[in-house]
């Protein structure tokens, strides 16, 4: 079998810096087309020569771990050609790396990922593209069961409707992240799934295009999805995410259909919580049927009846001093295409609007600058300290630190809502 000429390889891969260029914006799709081939990266500045000596040896062991790779590529029944065709032409990307590494100084609070998420322009685009493909959509919804508007909002919110959907190799960049990255075992599962497209016949390798994290397409499906939910809803014998809206549409609907969508069902209402209730009760983990919380005195935002929804929770992104909203079965399976309060949140809101509707009524609380990461860490430090249990000092406001900072609001005093502010800091801080 031949497979990967090292020398070559290594040189190439100094002297270009190792690095792909950033994603082009690409025209919106409004008919099948072949997928774009991914870009050439251009010359970049020589590094000094530590850091090339460096580099050379972190390329080195790249390519033997690819070597080592392929063997059980083969041995999962990978054909050897394909192997060879698709593993011989993989590159070390170290901008992979350094977008894998990156943590952000500044945590965004809800309301400013939702300004940009569910902007005018996207909501407005979002229409205008449900009325482009409103056979595809209609025929996606008819056999999933999943709104024509939540499939465009998804499509708005991971590619901006195909403007952009990531210019990075999906070999290259899962190659990357598993040789170098903090999920190692993940990446290598799905690198192997991107073989197993290609072994299969269904895309060429240099077709497989996405993100810098191995996400692929109009609505960036992994390689492992792909291979489980992609549809062929054209009829044309592939499965094409990355040049058919008909597969896209489907691809994406079923994907939800699978993670639990309910047909007939909200995802959620924005609500009123009753005088006196009980914040630490605002979580995903705590469900009962929407009669129930009726009962306790939770009514719409415009005091009208809550709809049925099994196994509800309540949620309040912005602590006390925000909108509150009830969310359903359909919320969970926006969080299964992306683990985010936020994320899911805002494909809700666009959807609603796409169909007409209005966004979120309560204000934000906007004068509420957020915490950074080095300011939430320093927070979680200090609640450990004082045995409030705010979890691993992370920088990432999980359960546990809205736990801990519940329990020290209570011993304040103040609304538990577990939404950490710079007045709570510098109380903290305090000797």
């Amino acid at each position: 079998m031949r497979f990967l000429f090292l020398p070559a390889a290594l040189g190439l891969a100094v002297l270009t810096g190792c690095a792909s260029a950033p994603a082009p914006a690409l025209p919106a799709t409004t008919t099948a087309a072949t997928a774009p081939a991914p870009p050439t990266a251009p010359p970049t500045p020589m590094p000094a020569t530590a850091d090339v000596s460096g580099m050379a040896s972190t390329i080195a062991g790249f390519y033997t771990w690819l070597q080592a790779f392929a063997q059980e590529a083969l041995a999962a029944g990978i054909r050897a050609q394909t192997v060879d065709a698709t593993l011989a032409r993989a590159q070390w990307q170290s901008r992979v790396v350094e977008l894998d590494r990156a943590q952000p100084e500044f945590t965004r609070p809800p309301w400013a990922y939702l300004d940009s998420a569910v902007s005018p322009q996207r909501v407005a685009q979002g229409r205008a593209q449900r009325r482009l493909h409103a056979a595809a959509l209609a025929a996606a919804e008819q056999r999933h069961g999943v709104p024509a508007s939540v499939i465009t909002a998804i499509w708005g919110m991971e590619s901006n409707y195909g403007r952009n959907f990531g210019s990075f190799s999906a070999v290259d960049a899962l190659a990357t992240l598993a040789y170098d990255g903090r999920r190692r075992d993940w990446a290598r599962g799905e690198l192997l799934a991107a073989l197993r497209i290609v072994d299969r016949g269904e895309i060429a390798a240099d077709a497989l295009v996405g993100s810098w994290a191995g996400a692929m397409g109009h609505t960036q499906f992994l390689p492992s999805v792909y291979l489980a939910y992609a549809v062929d809803a054209d009829g044309d014998g592939r499965r094409d995410i990355w040049g058919s809206v008909a597969d896209v549409t489907a691809s994406t609907a079923n994907f939800l259909a699978h993670s639990g969508w309910k047909s007939g069902q909200p995802w959620g209402v924005e609500v009123r919580l009753p005088p006196g209730f009980d914040y630490a009760r605002a979580e995903l983990g705590v469900r009962q049927d929407s009669e129930a919380w009726a009962a306790e005195g939770v009514r719409g935002i415009d005091g009208e009846a809550l709809p049925q929804l099994p196994g509800a929770s309540i949620l309040t992104p912005a602590g006390a001093r925000g909108p509150a909203v009830l969310v359903g079965p359909n919320f969970r399976a926006l969080l299964r295409y992306n683990n985010s309060v936020n994320y899911a949140l805002a494909v809700g809101l666009l959807a609603r609007q796409i169909e007409g509707g209005t966004g979120l009524v309560a204000s934000w609380p906007r004068d509420l600058p957020a915490l950074s990461r080095s300011e939430t860490r320093t927070l979680q430090e200090l609640l450990n300290a004082r045995g409030l249990g705010a979890g691993t000092p992370d920088g990432v406001a999980g359960p546990a630190t809205r736990a801990g900072v519940r329990r020290y609001q209570q011993s304040l005093g103040l609304p538990a809502d577990g939404y950490a502010t710079h007045e709570l800091l510098r109380r903290l801080q305090e000797p």
